[in-house]
């Protein structure tokens, strides 16, 4: 199998040539659901904690919000716990998760040739209003992550595998109306 391919761009006068990576296959769902099972037991084994990725992203934005209105964030009870006074906002473990997530998904890409600009969409919209879907379902999503006190990881995987009543109700809600929603929105993507 190629690792890689042989590129030629013209530019000008000059014709170079660069190695672009050629995209490894995808690991087989079952197998990732095993190393996924595996990460959580020793998520929960070694710090206590589950896995779960909003409440680091939220820390982040605290943490900035702290720097430009401190005021603010003193005198509000939810931002308080997190970030009020002397306490930092970036002292938590979530934090370090996050960014080794994000670090690891960029070093998986890069690995297995899978970083590149792209926009997945059907025929029928355009990149700008893909992009316009794309963060409005994303606002929803930090806001309902926010409100039901967790994202599909923390719930859904870290609830879940404590057997947690409110996070598998979580789960059946977040299919149901994925569900739901893809099949009213079908034609962006047909």
């Amino acid at each position: 199998m190629t690792t890689a391919a042989q590129v030629q761009e013209k530019s000008g006068l000059a014709t170079k040539t660069r190695v672009r990576r050629v995209p490894k296959p995808y690991v087989h769902p079952y197998l990732g659901g095993l190393v996924l099972g595996l990460v959580l037991f020793t998520a929960f084994f070694v710090t206590g904690n589950g896995l779960g990725a909003s409440g680091g992203l939220n820390r982040y934005l605290v943490f900035v919000e702290d720097l430009i209105a401190p005021e603010h964030v003193d005198r509000t009870a939810y931002l308080l716990t997190m970030a009020g006074g002397d306490t930092n906002a970036l002292d938590n473990w979530v934090v370090i998760m996050s960014a080794g997530v994000f670090l690891g998904g960029l070093t998986s890409g890069w690995f297995n040739g899978r970083i590149k600009f792209e926009t997945n969409k059907g025929p029928q919209i355009t990149n700008r209003t893909r992009w316009l879907m794309a963060f409005v379902g994303g606002s929803f999503m930090g806001f309902g992550a926010r409100l039901a006190r967790g994202c599909t990881s923390g719930q859904a995987l870290s609830g879940g595998a404590v057997l947690s009543l409110g996070s598998w109700l979580f789960m059946f809600a977040v299919f149901g109306g994925a569900y739901a929603l893809a099949y009213t929105l079908r034609k962006f993507w047909n």
